[in-house]
């Protein structure tokens, strides 16, 4: 049922709660797992090119330290993991990997804050409102 599974992360502390989902769900079905990580460049948009490619840059570096601890992670558990680090939008580029991957299952983190308790955070939303396929998120509220 669940041949390939895709991860997007953000690489904070909290990621760790998702990879055990994501690792016992795909340890039982013997799938393969895709992390993902998007360097989200929009808000970098104003600054002169220079200081954007900088920043970029760094976040480039940050997402593939984030995607190399993960890979260690899941094949910690025996997991085949896979890894895919882009830059655009995080909620269309989760959408179009999931699609370009023939991802069976997207599992996620949310956060929601003290006025948000009943709103999924607003990537995790949109993922679970376009995707074509289930999408399991982990809380992560009081995870960081």
């Amino acid at each position: 049922m669940y041949d390939r599974i895709l991860v997007p992360t953000d690489g904070g502390d909290a990621a760790e709660t998702v990879f055990a989902h994501a690792a016992d769900i795909a340890a039982r079905r013997d799938a393969t797992v895709h992390v993902l990580y998007v360097v989200d460049d929009r808000a970098f948009l104003t600054l002169d090119e220079g200081m954007q490619d900088e920043a970029v840059d760094q976040l480039r570096a940050e997402g593939r330290r984030a995607l190399s601890e993960a890979k260690q992670a899941f094949e910690s558990e025996g997991v085949v993991a896979e890894t895919e680090l882009r830059r655009g939008d995080p909620g269309d580029e989760i959408l179009d990997y999931a699609e370009e991957s023939d991802a069976d299952l997207v599992v996620m983190g949310t956060r929601r804050g003290e006025f948000e308790n009943s709103m999924l955070g607003s990537v995790s939303r949109e993922v679970v409102t376009a995707a074509d396929v289930p999408v399991l998120t982990v809380s992560l509220t009081g995870e960081e």
